[in-house]
């Protein structure tokens, strides 16, 4: 008597796959998503004041990341950086959705197709939206940005302070610079 195991195993397949996606747009545990948030108002471009080290920006100087509205309700995400390496700027354009509700600082951003990542806003100056950090799923992801290629140093030092209380180690900060190009 033959069996035909490819039933079961395509339920496997099609769990693995449904887990691997939700499974990105999760929150660092112990970490919350800022409330109130006003996407209008986070809309345009930050400058990347530090970051930790990830393949798709090494190398890079210059750091933006410019924000704008879809037609479909959703953000449209420009990342530019400049690589030394190469004399060259460098783009990636993604698209952000809410996870949740639409005033949480919960988004799923994607650059590759169906595949999408947390970025979960931590900390923003919720009044005039000058400053912001951000975490992936996990706390192997972390930026910090501004709305002009400084920061403040009593701004940069609490959220430094906020970033070693939540777990993340900052000696491992890659420091954004700015140049005019």
């Amino acid at each position: 008597m033959k069996v035909n195991t490819y039933p079961a195993l395509s339920r496997i397949i099609s769990v693995l796959l449904i887990t691997l996606l939700i499974g990105c747009t999760a929150v660092p545990e112990g970490v919350e998503p800022i409330a109130d948030f006003d996407s209008e108002k986070y809309l345009g471009t930050w400058y990347e004041i530090a970051r930790f080290d990830h393949r798709f920006e090494r190398g890079l100087d210059n750091v933006t990341a410019t924000y704008t509205r879809r037609d479909d309700g959703g953000i449209d995400v420009l990342n530019r950086g400049f690589n030394q390496a190469v004399g060259e700027w460098e783009e990636a354009n993604g698209k952000a959705y809410f996870v949740g509700d639409q005033d949480l600082g919960h988004l799923k951003v994607s650059f590759f197709g169906p595949f999408y990542a947390s970025y979960v806003i931590m900390a923003l100056d919720n009044e005039k939206y000058q400053y912001s950090v951000v975490t992936g799923p996990s706390r192997d992801y972390f930026w910090i940005l501004a709305r002009r290629p400084e920061i403040d140093d009593d701004t940069l030092q609490s959220l430094l302070a906020l970033a070693q209380q939540q777990d993340y180690d900052t000696r491992k900060l890659i420091w954004g610079q700015h140049r005019n190009r």
